[in-house]
């Protein structure tokens, strides 16, 4: 199956959480890293600022501040990507880091909690990262 038709038919799934929508909040945030595996936890917030969000996680001693936009259900067949709203259920956020880079990707799961994937520039590796609301 094309990888389109498997993120549609995972995007189709998730249709019935959009009544709890909205990645707006404080978060409690553990991960792993891409590299070596290790753990981490630390806080990420989110705030709609305008069109977009900006997200900022503290990791340990570390800073990370991105900016992001959503997507949401704008019919059941139809997924849209764009301006940050209260209705959104995925997010795509890029960042900076000291001297890297990088781009992450959530989706709002069934229970509330935020999952996604993320890397830093250079990097050959993804790894995965989850949200829960405060």
């Amino acid at each position: 199956m094309p990888m389109r038709s498997l993120i549609a038919a995972g995007l189709l799934a998730l249709s019935p959480m959009a009544a709890m929508a909205d990645p707006v909040g404080l978060y409690d945030v553990v991960g792993n890293n891409p590299d070596d595996g290790s753990a981490y936890r630390g806080t990420a917030e989110v705030k709609r600022t305008g069109d977009t969000y900006s997200v900022t996680w503290n990791i340990g001693d570390s800073n990370f501040i991105g900016t992001g936009l959503g997507a949401k259900f704008v019919s059941e067949t139809r997924f849209e990507m764009g301006v940050a709203g209260p209705d959104d259920i995925a997010l795509s956020v890029g960042y900076v880091a000291k001297d890297n880079f990088g781009v992450a990707m959530y989706f709002e799961q069934p229970d509330g909690h935020w999952e996604g994937v993320w890397t830093y520039g250079g990097s050959t590796k993804a790894t995965t990262e989850k949200w829960y609301k405060k």
